[in-house]
């Protein structure tokens, strides 16, 4: 690893319909674009490890999702659909034809919709830890009252770090991996406000996508499920695979919601083994 992995980074900001989107790029500037999208209450950052292993290969943009990082504040309710047209308004920003995009739970669901949306700009997918179902009834209710409750501050309140340790670790990182269970107070960096509206637009509001999902052809597909996953269990990741023709689904042993960032060894395994399948300039 190196010591400071954002050198040699170029960082800016990309006027989109979702307001200005920070991205961040670096890697081979050569090489087949690869776009990364994290989880809410991430920034792009929280793709350290994926960058650092695909860079030599690759050109990695990190992208810090609407309201998150120093992206613009989220301030209304957005849908996967928008998120897919501000992803190809940077895709143009930055000319890139088609890129391999790689989502953990937020960017994850987009790496399902976006191929359906725009398959010609899409040359392979991977979604992490993601689903394409309704809200859950529980779920539902916590993403409502945390929404609520973040809404009402200015600056990212204590409990805030709770609950994203309780959503993104499991038992084995809880056991056995103190960085990352420390790594999830990142989230204290969040505006609240703009993670209530996220999570309104998201979590709670999202819609069943499995229909729009089976019409994707001719896209590479990859789907990871975290066996350890509180949010999006095993099954229902499964459910999102199989409604695309083609995919392949892999489950990754003792690891949960924020696998990128969790196992980044297992997951580089499985996207490096899922790339080797497909033609050279992906």
């Amino acid at each position: 690893m190196t010591t400071n992995w954002l050198e040699g980074v170029t960082e800016r900001l990309i006027p989109t319909s979702l307001g200005l989107i920070n991205v961040r790029v670096g890697g081979r500037s050569d090489g087949p674009a690869m776009v990364c999208w994290p989880s809410l209450m991430m920034d792009g950052t929280m793709w350290q490890y994926q960058y650092e292993h695909f860079a030599p290969t690759h050109r990695v943009v990190l992208i810090d999702s609407p309201g998150h990082g120093k992206s613009d504040a989220l301030r209304k309710i957005i849908d996967l659909k928008d998120c897919s047209g501000a992803l190809v308004e940077i895709l143009d920003a930055l000319d890139i034809d088609r890129c391999v995009l790689v989502g953990n739970s937020w960017g994850g669901m987009l790496a399902g919709v976006f191929p359906a949306h725009y398959p010609q700009r899409t040359a392979a997918a991977i979604g992490i830890n993601c689903t394409a179902s309704l809200p859950t009834t529980v779920e539902s209710i916590w993403a409502t009252a945390l929404s609520t409750f973040l809404s009402l501050h200015s600056k990212m309140p204590p409990l805030a770090a709770k609950a994203a340790r309780a959503a993104f670790a499991g038992p084995t990182a809880e056991a056995t991996n103190p960085e990352f269970t420390e790594f999830t107070k990142f989230v204290l960096r969040d505006d609240p406000k703009s993670v209530a509206w996220a999570l309104r637009s998201i979590l709670i509001g999202r819609k069943d996508e499995h229909r729009r999902l089976n019409t994707i052809r001719d896209v590479p597909v990859l789907i990871i499920a975290g066996e350890e996953d509180s949010q999006f269990p095993v099954h229902v990741v499964r459910k999102m695979a199989d409604a695309i023709e083609g995919s392949t689904f892999r489950v990754l042993q003792h690891t949960a919601h924020l696998a990128a960032r969790e196992n980044p060894g297992g997951v580089n395994a499985e996207i490096d083994a899922f790339l080797a399948t497909l033609p050279a300039t992906v």
